[in-house]
């Protein structure tokens, strides 16, 4: 898979890293950089050397947001039928990182902002310095919180009158401060939280994948399902788990006091 448009992609092992890399404007997003994020989250649902995968920034910094010049003042100019495509093309990104097999971990240190936020937001797991500073700014330009998904899903990370608070006032929090709230998983030194979340996602690599693709889809569905539809769509799901080779893996591992070898399949 090819690098995108002001990000880089490399794969170690099992693991692949994003890194949005324009870090002399804390890394903006542009037209093109989302269409290719699209299109790598989508990608890796049919790579199966990737078993997980961790978005960082360069620089110091995690993502500023969609770029001022490149993104915000093209959009002024557009009819509604070109902004509706276009935020139809963003929340095409969400939809990706959620529907991708791979478990999804950001490494977020500085600013975070706007879909940079929103980036972080749509990952699985999130690790951060005490230094992050997190805001889901739409309402500072004039536009809606709920941008990309973050109506649904921010209230089930940090709760609803936590959620409404940054999406109505915009206001930044700190890596300690999203901590407490569940948005962060933990705060790493700054420096550390690269190497933190690779690790993570080498330990998430190694393990079952396939068990850990029906957990993330599972986690992704069950949100609509009433309590006894998401009983049922488990007992199929974990069904399917028990037919494969690491449900047996485990077993035979287990009963020879052995650590086991699990193959994804």
């Amino acid at each position: 898979m090819q690098p995108g448009e002001h990000f880089g992609y490399d794969v170690a092992g099992k693991v692949a890293t994003i890194t949005l890399d324009r870090p002399e404007r804390k890394n903006p997003l542009t037209f093109g950089a989302y269409a290719a994020l699209r299109d790598l989250f989508r990608g890796l649902a049919a790579d199966a050397a990737v078993k997980a995968v961790v978005i960082t920034g360069a620089g110091g910094n995690f993502c500023s947001g969609g770029d001022v010049f490149e993104i915000i003042a093209p959009l002024t100019e557009m009819k509604m039928p070109e902004l509706l495509a276009f935020t139809r093309m963003t929340g095409e990104v969400v939809k990706a990182m959620r529907l991708c097999p791979q478990p999804v971990i950001a490494a977020v240190e500085g600013v975070c902002a706007g879909a940079g936020a929103i980036l972080a937001m749509a990952s699985d797991l999130r690790y951060a310095s005490p230094d992050a500073r997190v805001a889901f700014l739409f309402t500072r330009v004039g536009l809606a919180g709920c941008d990309m998904g973050a109506c649904a899903m921010l209230p089930r990370i940090v709760g609803q009158g936590r959620a409404a608070e940054l999406l109505f006032t915009g206001r930044a929090i700190t890596g300690e401060e999203g901590a407490h709230w569940g948005f962060f998983n933990a705060l790493r030194p700054h420096g550390d939280v690269l190497a933190h979340a690779q690790a993570m996602a080498a330990q998430l690599a190694d393990g079952p994948t396939f068990a850990h693709g029906m957990t993330k889809t599972m986690l992704h569905r069950e949100w609509s399902m009433d309590l006894d539809t998401a009983i049922e769509a488990e007992a199929q799901a974990q069904a399917i788990c028990m037919a494969t080779g690491d449900f047996r893996r485990a077993f035979e591992a287990f009963a020879a006091r052995q650590k086991p070898a699990f193959q994804g399949n």
